[in-house]
């Protein structure tokens, strides 16, 4: 028994100047860096040096590539021998938390959480589609005299309006990823790239969508990771919006699961019915989604002055399986009668010709507006950001476009988001909103143009 123990207390020792020596050396290094600045999307990055101190240099650095850290914004790569952060073009937005790891010359391992807040530049999404298209018109009784949709299909379904208004967007990182769906601006002669659709629909197999292009959640995501990217005018070619689902690059080119394209965002064209698009409800997604740059306006992340003249999209955890005008899908459950017999599914249905009943509502499609008896918040009067956004809602409304959680509304990550301002949304529930009836403005179904 003597000797087992002598043999263990050998190996033990041993362990200690060979493996515990390392984990000593291991626990003596470290990322001395311990912020790095900020920047903003399209702008060169001003750089962040990581340094480290103790153990065996020299020393290799790298980021976690694991699905459980975000990486480097969109744009920004490290220097493997210097530790150099730098970029050209900051393609992210939002706030990313990566885990910067550093190696040094006997193996030993430390790592750093580094956060990088990013402020979006997306006024640009406030252009997208012609003034009188209805993803700009208001929709308030008072002002436009549209009253409400009282079809069967149109409210939200009963057992969702106790749902509070939840934004799935922000400025601080969501278990350190970025919070929103990104979008990003792209020149007229930015170079096409390949694209290969996996599952769904395609209208393009080559895009002009860089390298650096944000993904939403990152490159590291599981989830939908959009990908949303408007192409300026210029050289006889009009303003384009170019959207991904599940897109991803690798080898020089991009892979997605669906993907949509509008040739010409200064007309009024919708994507043909029926064939979907990157969004459920076959809606763009970029021009409505919240962005904190239409948001602030000329002021400040804490004065802000701006206005939203859009609905904003959201999402219920089941959609009816109809659409209505503007929508040209839908991804649903349900059925819907006419007076005549049952209406087939994953069809459009009419606000003006509703239904005669519906086993669940909430057509893909359907604005909701902010009812004009339902108060502000008081939390308003201290939430700036939030306060813009409920008139968002009383002006234009929000628009139903995809199955997720209930009430869940949608926007852009940006680090100049204030979180605890727009919890404020929170103080709002599904039952403050009412179905709108917009037929009478509709000129084509095939066009997003309003009458008047």
């Amino acid at each position: 028994m003597d000797r087992w123990l002598q043999k263990g207390a050998a190996l033990a020792a041993a362990w200690v100047v060979s493996g515990a020596f390392a984990q000593a050396g291991a626990a003596s290094l470290q990322i001395a860096t311990k912020t790095c600045p900020g920047g903003v999307q399209g702008a060169a990055y001003a750089g962040c040096l990581i340094t480290a101190t103790g153990g065996a240099p020299p020393y290799t650095f790298s980021v976690d590539g694991t699905d459980n850290y975000p990486p480097l914004p969109e744009g920004l790569s490290i220097n493997a021998a210097t530790g150099l952060i730098s970029g050209k073009q900051i393609g992210g937005q939002g706030t990313y938390i990566p885990r910067i790891i550093v190696t040094d010359k006997a193996e030993a391992q430390a790592s750093q959480q580094i956060s990088f807040a990013i402020n979006g530049a997306n006024g640009y999404l406030a252009t997208i589609f012609p003034s009188n298209s209805i993803f700009h018109h208001r929709v308030d009784e008072a002002t436009t005299g549209l009253p409400v949709d009282k079809s069967p299909a149109a409210a939200i379904y009963h057992g969702y309006l106790s749902a509070t208004v939840k934004p799935f967007f922000g400025g601080a990182a969501y278990q350190s990823f970025p919070n929103g769906i990104p979008a990003f601006w792209v020149p007229y002669n930015q170079p096409l790239v390949t694209v290969t659709t996996t599952e769904y629909q395609s209208y393009f197999t080559s895009g002009p969508i860089p390298a650096n292009a944000p993904v939403e959640g990152t490159s590291q995501s599981t989830g939908d990771r959009h990908v949303l990217i408007y192409r300026a005018a210029g050289g006889q070619q009009p303003p384009a919006l170019y959207e991904m689902w599940e897109g991803i690059y690798q080898d020089k080119q991009w892979t997605d699961s669906s993907n949509a394209l509008w040739p010409n965002v200064s007309s009024n064209a919708l994507t043909l019915q029926g064939k979907g698009t990157s969004d459920a409800a076959g809606l763009p997604v970029a021009p409505l989604l919240a962005n904190a740059d239409e948001v602030i306006g000329n002021g400040t992340p804490t004065a802000p002055n701006g206005v939203v003249r859009h609905p904003i999209r959201f999402t219920l955890n089941h959609m009816l399986n109809y659409w209505v005008w503007p929508a040209t899908q839908t991804a649903g459950v349900g059925q819907c009668k006419s007076s005549s017999g049952a209406i087939s599914v994953e069809t459009q249905i009419s606000q003006a010709h509703p239904p005669a009943s519906c086993t669940m509502t909430g057509p893909a499609g359907e604005i909701y507006r902010l009812k004009a008896s339902v108060e502000t918040p008081a939390c308003a009067e201290t939430s700036p950001q939030a306060a813009v956004l409920i008139t968002a809602f009383r002006h234009y409304g929000i628009i139903l476009a995809d199955n997720g959680d209930s009430g869940g509304l949608i926007g852009t990550p940006d680090a100049r988001w204030n979180d605890d301002d727009l919890s404020c949304l929170r103080s709002l529930t599904l039952a403050d909103f009412e179905p709108v009836n917009v037929s009478s403005l509709i000129v084509s179904n095939d066009s997003g143009a309003t009458s008047h």
